[in-house]
């Protein structure tokens, strides 16, 4: 939704033309939202559909479009009326056969995410928006969490958020029923594509058979996902509404060549002492690289830490936590992070190693920007990282701006791609990098030939300079405690 503060407490009319009950009304109003976007202006209408259960939709929407709101509003408000059947299965609780032993669970509507991190933040937006549904309850079913707790909060759930394996094993443990489930949602349904989770959305489609409703939510019609949606869909209406096509015009994009990691790793340095930041978070391509920038983060000063799928789901919940309440200003991530996390003080996302799938791209700079606020999406890339910025930029249908810092530019320019051609500086055409130097230099001027390229000749760079300060979850002092890079 877009997040523009109301300072009258009330039911906002554009929300209240879309036929939602008033206690849905009422939460949103008192959430500050006055205006529905466009996914939520087409997609909850037809999802509520009265009189029946709605149709199947197959909507494809960028984040932070609003979708998480466009399929929970419809789905509470269909779950409301049967709150007070209270011979419902989803009213259960213990069995008289043992002490201490739980009922099956059996959710009347179910949504479906690849990430804990999204099913956790997908439930709290849940509980949010219904604050004022007396009688419902939410749970959430993630792994990584102690098991007996879940099945305490699974015990009278009518709505439940979960990722597909961890679903699957309370179900065949007995603990969950899913035969009385009447809406299901799959959010990012691409992503659980990904993650290999085809077959277990296959075992849930035939569990759930017997569901009114199926809403889908995906960054792309792609076939392997139209191939789905024919599997388990009845006849869906298709809306394709602000996609990850579409320009992210609150958010800047920046994209730095690099020479070489240590190169990458100083202008990191340089844009992370930034006093604009208010938080960020830092891409990494792998758990280690994850680490070990955290680390170092630490030991220059930063209130660092890192989070990726190896830690253990207590501990990724603190930090996320502690990024929510600033505690931590610069989370260094992987892919773990590029779904699920909204948190409108991320002023900056730094994609210091590439995303392996171009998609990805798209999820990662939309952690900034968030709440109606602009953010600044910055990207690292090498010699070697060149097909992959064209194929970011091939599936977002923009190119990315090339941009510099004095006195770190790159000493060589590729000028084989793209850029040559749309007169990046210094740039020539022709294949392969060459040393930037001055106009009419020669190319041999102060470089000497190698096999497999060129290497400048000259003073080395100054290594990256090292900084001392704490380690921990204290936000480092801005002004004198932490020295600014030389611009």
């Amino acid at each position: 939704m877009n997040a523009t503060p109301n300072a009258a407490a009330g039911r906002s009319h554009a929300f209240a033309s879309l036929g939602l009950h008033d206690a849905l009304l009422r939460a949103v109003a008192e959430l500050g939202f006055t205006e529905p976007t466009p996914v939520q202006q087409a997609a909850i209408p037809a999802a509520l559909a009265r009189p029946g259960a709605g149709a199947d939709l197959m909507v494809s929407s960028r984040t932070g479009s609003g979708k998480t709101a466009a399929y929970l509003l419809p789905v509470l408000d269909a779950l409301i009326p049967l709150l007070s059947a209270t011979d419902h299965p989803a009213r259960g609780g213990r069995t008289g056969a043992a002490r201490g032993r739980f009922a099956p669970a059996a959710p009347l509507a179910l949504v479906l995410c690849p990430t804990r991190e999204l099913a956790q933040q997908v439930a709290r937006d849940a509980i949010d928006l219904a604050r004022y549904v007396r009688g419902l309850r939410i749970a959430t079913v993630v792994g990584g969490m102690p098991y007996g707790l879940q099945l305490q909060r699974l015990q009278g759930a009518q709505l439940v958020v979960a990722t597909p394996g961890r679903l699957l094993d309370l179900q065949r443990s007995g603990h969950v029923r899913l035969d009385a489930v009447r809406h299901a949602v799959l959010d990012e349904a691409d992503r659980m594509l990904d993650l290999g989770f085809a077959e277990d959305l296959a075992d849930i489609h035939a569990l759930t058979v017997a569901r009114q409703q199926t809403l889908m939510f995906s960054a792309t019609f792609a076939p392997r996902v139209q191939a789905l949606a024919e599997r388990i869909m009845r006849t869906p209406q298709r809306m394709a509404l602000q996609t990850a096509q579409d320009a992210h015009t609150h958010i800047e994009q920046r994209l730095y060549w690099c020479d070489s990691p240590a190169h990458k790793r100083q202008l990191l340095d340089h844009w992370l002492r930034d006093e604009g930041i208010e938080q960020a978070i830092v891409f990494a391509s792998t758990q280690i690289e994850c680490d070990e920038l955290a680390q170092d983060l630490q030991q220059a000063g930063f209130a660092a830490v890192a989070l990726h799928g190896a830690l253990s789901q207590g501990l990724r919940n603190r930090r996320l936590q502690a990024l929510r309440q600033g505690q931590v200003q610069i989370l260094v991530a992987t892919d773990v992070a590029a779904r699920g996390i909204d948190v409108p003080t991320i002023t900056h996302v730094f994609n210091y190693g590439l995303p392996m799938k171009a998609e990805d791209y798209v999820h990662r700079i939309g952690r900034t920007g968030r709440a109606g606020r602009r953010g600044l999406a910055v990207t690292m890339a090498e010699a070697r990282d060149r097909r992959r910025i064209g194929a970011i930029e091939a599936m977002s249908r923009q190119p990315i701006p090339a941009a510099t810092i004095e006195g770190l530019e790159p000493k060589r320019v590729f000028v084989g791609d793209d850029r040559a051609r749309r007169g990046a500086p210094g740039a020539r055409r022709g294949e392969g990098w060459r040393p930037r130097g001055p106009a009419g230099a020669s190319r041999r001027e102060g470089s000497v030939r190698r096999e497999g390229g060129w290497r400048t000749e000259g003073a080395a760079r100054s290594p990256r300079p090292s900084h001392e300060g704490g380690v921990g979850y204290a936000p480092a002092r801005r002004g004198g405690e932490r020295p600014r890079a030389a611009r």
